[in-house]
């Protein structure tokens, strides 16, 4: 049976809330925290972006729960070594096990800096670059480097939980969803894309667990639901590579122009309908997804945790 959990939006929401939320969570029966990472929220509307490493830190005081990100990239904002250390320190700190999700990351996080944004096979290279010099120091050994794209000297975890930190690969087409199959502890997508699973677990993946995730609007209102989704989170409606390569929110509020509220109540669960809300969650476990994560885009939050806890985890805890 998979289990479910809840997923922090760091876009949306400053870290005080975020740990209320998480607390919610943990009472409404949730099983799992997952936590975004990011220097920008997609767009203005969203409006917070609290440096997820001191909220992590947070959780690990407020509750019990498994706790992942979701997902970071260690390639060009931060160094892998840093990176590291962050996820180490997160590790022991947490009462539940953390996983430390990464991926190839956006260009609206990750050129801050004044970085060349690399093409998307350069940032798979670096990815996989990254979680060797990670995995190295999470040993509590001395690590020297020097690759195609990381230098490292003399560099030493001191702080190491007793198993090293299990790396999650985000993947959502074919190449990286390859390098998470050799080298991921597990597989991270936002599809409930059975084929995908498949190649994941038939290129090396094997037992491994995938997590996958997907945001809803619970309320009592389907159009006002509806709205909020448009307002806030239009971007998952764009196609194709623009999630990547787009450097601002402005960017993104420009490109959402193109997001209809029709396309948004085609494609995303809003209102209360519990049927609803159970068969989009159904679908990641019908795909082989392990953990299934849902955020409430919505304000009502408190509505939210009530109604899954009342009705639509005890419905998927039915159905396996």
């Amino acid at each position: 049976m998979p289990e479910y959990g809840y997923f922090l939006s760091c876009e949306q929401y400053g870290p005080a809330e975020l740990i209320e939320q998480a607390r919610m969570a943990e009472q409404a029966g949730f099983q799992a925290l997952w936590i975004s990472d990011h220097y920008h929220p997609w767009n203005d509307e969203q409006g917070q972006s609290p440096f997820v490493w001191s909220v992590v830190g947070a959780l690990s005081e407020a509750v019990s729960l498994p706790v992942g990100t979701a997902v970071t990239c260690p390639t060009v904002r931060t160094h892998p070594a840093v990176v590291a250390q962050a996820a180490a320190t997160s590790a022991v700190m947490s009462p539940g096990e953390f996983r430390l999700g990464v991926g190839t990351g956006e260009a609206l996080n990750e050129h801050i800096l004044g970085n060349a944004w690399p093409p998307a096979h350069v940032r798979l290279e670096m990815l996989e670059e990254s979680i060797q010099v990670m995995r190295r120091l999470f040993t509590g050994e001395e690590v020297n480097h020097h690759g195609t794209h990381y230098t490292v000297e003399n560099a030493r975890l001191y702080t190491v939980p007793d198993e090293p930190v299990p790396i999650d690969i985000s993947g959502f087409g074919p190449a990286a969803t390859k390098l998470a199959a050799r080298v991921g502890d597990g597989y991270i997508t936002m599809m409930p894309d059975a084929p995908m699973v498949e190649q994941y677990r038939k290129g090396g993946g094997g037992g491994k667990p995938v997590s996958g995730g997907t945001k809803v609007c619970y309320g009592t209102d389907r159009d006002e639901c509806v709205r909020t989704v448009h307002r806030l989170w239009a971007n998952e409606l764009l196609p194709g590579e623009l999630g990547q390569v787009l450097p601002s929110p402005r960017h993104f509020e420009q490109a959402q122009t193109l997001v209809t509220e029709d396309m948004v109540r085609e494609n995303r669960v809003c209102g209360d309908d519990v049927d609803e809300h159970v068969a989009e969650l159904r679908q990641f476990a019908d795909a082989g997804f392990d953990r299934i994560y849902v955020n409430q885009i919505g304000p009502d939050l408190r509505g939210f945790f009530d109604f899954y806890r009342t009705k639509v985890l005890p419905r998927l805890q039915q159905s396996g």
